[in-house]
């Protein structure tokens, strides 16, 4: 669990299960459109979040045969398969013939590059057979399935994953093998002030509805994050940061506050070490390992706050922080979030409360706080609206948060993601203007 001093706010996995109403479900077969649409995913390259065994990869689930198939990891959410249509395409159908291992609760989504990724059909109702969705209107190289909740106690599996539409050759040559920049790459690089300019926003825009795994939100987010704990919108300088706040969890570094007493920083460097052997922090890992749990510095002081600065430098620890911020609570957040059919906003506010308390099931942590809201107001996945759902889940976090002393100033629920909330802005789109701790910040 990682501490209050760092506001981090829900990035993207897959894509989020909104109500997107661009597909009908229709009986016909895959002739009925062939006239207008060719079957663009016949034997394209596939690959897939997990297979159950080396005999069902993904590729079975495009090579035709009726008998052969696709079957994920059991007993895991999320999962997906993707297909590389080898060129951008319009996207106006796709079918899917599901074994007896099915998707409940699943969105069809598009990509230009295999990163960012556009829901064009979601649906909480799936059940099983056949689901020939037409009328979809989505366009890229990449289309995939993404499954957010079983519908039976095994995984996902799929005897086909067929893709119809059309393909511009021309602009398929144009993007073969292109990939999109990063928010790193369009982003000035330049340092904003700790008052209200937010540096350049990023060249990629984020699409009305588009959830956290867009990178133009997805670096909306992280300005968030550095707005309350460093009183910048600059949260890449973050990863030399290294400090004791005196909040009982011993040092406190990195992007998202990875403690030395929470074991999450221990894991940081297991992780760095396994990409870098060696490294000026590897040296550290017994005393880490013994200090899981402690607020005590033994065996850390005094190099070891001079030495996590220099790592910073390294590409490759800034990489292992943005990776075990991903596993260990950005991914489990936004998973969570989407089963209960929230939004932009709702990951977000999730993502935060999961950093700060904890993925733990206690009154205080964030198992125990969504138990709290859920007692008070429906999920929307449960058929509740999400407005009055979100409130109830920022009454118990801010309720939650007072029991700590470290945690006793709510502004960061209070003056940004409740007033967010208020302005029914469940998409986190742009212009931003909220407040942390007395100060005023400001996204174009």
């Amino acid at each position: 669990m990682l501490v209050s001093r760092r506001l981090v706010v829900a990035l993207a996995a897959a894509g989020a299960l909104v109500a997107v109403p661009l597909a009908v479900w229709a009986n016909a077969g895959p002739a009925a459109e062939a006239a207008t649409n060719a079957l663009l995913s016949r034997g394209r390259p596939a690959e897939a979040s997990s297979v159950e065994s080396p005999d069902l990869p993904a590729a079975d689930a495009v090579d035709g045969d009726p008998r052969s198939r696709w079957g994920s990891e059991e007993g895991a959410d999320p999962q997906w398969i993707s297909i590389d249509l080898g060129a951008r395409s319009t996207i106006t159908r796709v079918r899917l013939r599901w074994e007896a291992a099915y998707a409940r609760q699943y969105s069809i989504e598009t990509s230009p590059d295999g990163a960012a990724w556009t829901p064009i059909y979601s649906t909480r109702r799936g059940d099983g057979g056949t689901d020939d969705l037409t009328g979809l209107s989505g366009s890229g190289r990449y289309v995939r399935m993404s499954g957010t909740a079983r519908g039976t106690k095994w995984g996902y599996s799929l005897y086909e994953f067929e893709v119809y539409g059309t393909t511009s050759h021309s602009a398929g040559r144009a993007s073969q093998g292109a990939v999109s920049p990063s928010p790193a790459a369009t982003t000035s690089a330049a340092r904003p002030s700790a008052t209200t300019a937010a540096p350049a926003t990023p060249a990629t825009t984020a699409a009305p509805g588009t959830g956290l795994d867009d990178p133009a939100k997805k670096e909306i987010a992280m300005r968030l994050v550095s707005s309350a704990e460093n009183s910048s919108l600059d949260w890449k300088a973050q990863y030399q940061y290294i400090e004791d706040i005196g909040d009982g969890r011993g040092y406190t570094g990195g992007i998202i506050g990875f403690c030395s007493g929470t074991g999450d920083m221990l894991e940081l460097v297991e992780a760095y070490t396994q990409r870098v052997p060696g490294n000026a922090l590897a040296k550290y890992l017994p005393a880490l390992r013994k200090l899981d749990g402690s607020d005590s510095h033994a065996g850390l002081d005094p190099g070891f706050t001079k030495d996590w600065k220099a790592a910073a430098a390294d590409p490759q620890f800034q990489k292992a922080q943005d990776d075990e911020r991903d596993r260990v609570y950005l991914n489990p957040a936004v998973t969570q979030a989407k089963a209960d059919g929230l939004g932009a906003l709702g990951q977000f506010i999730y993502y935060d409360a999961m950093v700060m308390h904890g993925p733990g099931t206690d009154p205080v942590s964030f198992g125990g706080i969504r138990k709290a809201a859920m007692a008070k107001a429906k999920t929307p996945a449960q058929g509740g609206s999400e407005p009055s759902y979100l409130s109830a889940f920022l009454d118990a976090r801010a309720a939650a948060m007072r029991t700590e002393a470290a945690h006793s100033d709510t502004s960061r629920v209070d003056t940004a993601q409740r007033q967010f909330l208020n302005q029914g802005n469940l998409d986190l789109h742009t212009p931003l203007t909220w407040k942390v701790y007395g100060e005023t910040f400001h996204i174009p």
